[in-house]
């Protein structure tokens, strides 16, 4: 019997965590369940097939997850684009601003050429302030993001809107409303 779940169904929410107020939309059971994470990497590419890429680039921490097994379907190779201080060579850096505050992400100098072709991968697209900052250091070495690939859309943040914005083509496999 063929399996009728889709990647929304592998999902679990967890109220209020990790504040009162908040839906925390957890990937770990889709990572949990080979059929779920086959099924979320195959169609994470599918809008891609038949495209180069040079590199898949992951946001910390579950982007990791997912880029490393999209690099590996592809054959390439992967760039983490980790929180500041946690990358241990020579980096560039990119702040963006959080609801209160600023965080700032970073990527090894030497992780990408110019004129790579690269897809960048998350679990989460909420208001788009981490993939863009991802987006801003890829371009800062001169590489090309092709495409922007997340799990979960949550369209109520802006997040997508604002990457379509910066002339980015965005693939979400699946959206929660009102988060």
């Amino acid at each position: 019997m063929p399996n009728s779940k889709q990647v929304k169904d592998y999902i679990r929410t967890i109220p209020n965590f990790p504040h009162e107020g908040i839906m925390f939309r957890d990937v770990t059971t889709l990572f949990l369940d080979a059929r779920g994470f086959r099924m979320a990497v195959d169609q994470l590419l599918h809008p891609y097939a038949g495209q180069r890429f040079d590199k898949v680039a992951g946001l910390e921490a579950r982007g990791f997850i997912m880029g490393g097994a999209i690099a590996h379907q592809l054959s390439t190779g992967f760039v983490p684009i980790r929180k500041k201080g946690k990358l241990p060579g020579k980096t560039i850096e990119q702040s963006y601003q959080l609801e209160y505050g600023e965080a700032t992400m970073e990527l090894h100098e030497d992780s990408l050429q110019p004129g790579e072709k690269v897809l960048l991968v998350d679990d989460l697209l909420a208001t788009g302030g981490t993939a863009e900052a991802g987006i801003k250091l890829i371009e800062k070495l001169g590489a090309e993001v092709i495409g922007c690939s997340f799990i979960i859309d949550l369209p109520d943040l802006g997040g997508r809107a604002k990457l379509e914005a910066m002339g980015q083509s965005v693939h979400v496999l699946c959206e929660f409303e009102g988060d």
